[in-house]
């Protein structure tokens, strides 16, 4: 999925633990995650990007979501 400002704008908006789970839990197939080779910017991309940002800003954070999410849904 290309990233249009609106998608941009909406994965920013996500903390970390939102970010994460819906990364953990998202169906085969989620058109989040379903990057093509456009070339474009891709929704999945930005959506890793996001999380490692969130993620080296707040380390100890970031493990304590994992925690909070789990693995079972």
């Amino acid at each position: 999925m290309n990233l249009i400002p609106e998608n941009k704008a909406h994965i920013d908006s996500l903390s970390y633990e939102s970010l994460l789970s819906h990364w953990r839990f998202a169906p085969v197939g989620d058109p989040w995650f379903q990057d093509d080779q456009s070339g474009e910017p891709q929704t999945g991309a930005y959506w890793r990007e996001r999380m490692a940002e969130l993620r080296s800003q707040d380390e100890s954070g970031a493990v304590q979501a994992s925690k909070n999410v789990g693995w079972s849904h």
